[in-house]
């Protein structure tokens, strides 16, 4: 299973910014898949997710602010971020198992490249 993230770029606080990651190897019906986040000097964190079903999980501090989605036919998860922060800043990275969605990073068996999101005040 392979994982390519895309999306990333330098935007002003308030924006929004959608980001794709294409799955190959494996159909996303068989897969969760999660999108972390890792700031400079900070630890991984969860994002968003959605499940094998397609059922959305999202962190309490995303809440409102991101939503999940795939296209089946195209293998690709997006996340759609708005109202983008300064601390929203970090690489965004996606990451699939063959399992239940759980918000540890440490329990995703495949990973993608990582890009980066850049907010300016």
């Amino acid at each position: 299973v392979q994982l390519q993230a895309s999306g990333g770029g330098l935007v002003q606080a308030g924006s929004s910014l959608r980001l794709s990651c294409v799955v190959s190897g494996r159909a996303l019906s068989s897969l969760a898949t999660a999108w972390f986040r890792q700031g400079q000097g900070k630890e991984r964190e969860f994002v968003a997710a959605v499940s094998r079903s397609g059922d959305g999980h999202f962190a309490e501090s995303m809440k409102g602010r991101v939503t999940i989605s795939r296209d089946i036919a195209k293998n690709t998860v997006y996340l759609q971020m708005n109202s983008l922060k300064p601390e929203d800043t970090a690489i965004y990275y996606c990451a699939a198992r063959t399992l239940a969605v759980v918000p540890n990073s440490r329990s995703y068996d495949y990973w993608g490249q990582g890009t980066l999101v850049t907010v300016s005040s």
